[in-house]
């Protein structure tokens, strides 16, 4: 199934290091899972900068943060890259410790495989169920994405093969090409997006924030509780920091 196209409605800008009055954005927290090699990290580059970068040094792991608008509400948007290669049945109890407090953190999931590889095909399945292991009560929206849609020649996985693990699990599929298609990596994410704000209920009310400068360093206790300190004279409803 292919979500609807939401392109049109999508503006990125960076995360301001002060703001005045303005609209307290609320977190979104997507994490990205797939076997390695499968495109993960072009996927996640493609739509926050629109560039395609063939290759990458494998990865360790990266949390990608921006302000972004969708359909007119603005998210504080943050994306997790994941390593490649995590096996959740063969995998040492630390690395399987590390994806399951990645898979906590997370509010929405990206399930992504390469149509020219079977075996990351197959890992898609425990990931999913490893993501319900860890959220047992969640409806944290998932999509199934079969990466590298151009390379037909290469194929090992049928777009029908995709469409039925989907339907089996109960998630939304699309078939794309990251390095040709820079609408269908967008549709994607801002898909997810949409979905996480409908678990959140962002049409309810917006809280308004006083002068708070970000601070330099990447200390979020320190961030959450100044944001809390500005906010708690003014505001009743609850924080959406976490």
């Amino acid at each position: 199934m292919r979500p609807l196209s939401m392109s049109g409605h999508f503006l990125l800008s960076p995360i301001p290091e002060s703001s005045s009055d303005y609209l307290l954005p609320k977190d979104i927290k997507l994490a990205v899972l797939g076997a390695g090699r499968v495109g993960k990290s072009a996927m996640i580059v493609r739509f926050l900068t629109k560039r395609f970068i063939g290759d990458y040094e494998p990865n360790t792991g990266k949390l990608y943060s921006r302000l972004v608008y969708v359909e007119g509400d603005q998210l504080s948007l943050q994306i997790q890259d994941t390593p490649g290669g995590v096996q959740i049945q063969d995998s040492l109890p630390q690395v399987v410790d590390s994806l399951s407090k990645c898979v906590q953190w997370a509010e929405g999931f990206l399930l992504v495989y390469s149509i020219t590889d079977y075996n990351s095909y197959l890992s898609i399945r425990p990931l999913y169920q490893h993501i319900r292991k860890v959220h047992p009560d969640s409806k944290a929206p998932v999509i199934i994405v079969g990466n590298k849609g151009d390379l037909l020649h290469a194929r090992q996985v049928q777009t029908q093969d995709g469409i039925q693990l989907a339907n089996e699990l109960g998630s939304l599929f699309l078939e794309i090409s990251t390095s040709e298609n820079y609408e269908d990596v967008c549709d994607v994410f801002q898909h997810l997006c949409k979905e996480v704000s409908k678990m959140h209920g962002l049409s309810g009310e917006r809280r308004r924030a006083s002068i708070i400068p970000r601070p330099r360093s990447p200390n979020m206790q320190d961030l959450k509780r100044r944001f809390k300190q500005a906010l708690s004279p003014k505001v009743k409803a609850p924080t959406a920091l976490g």
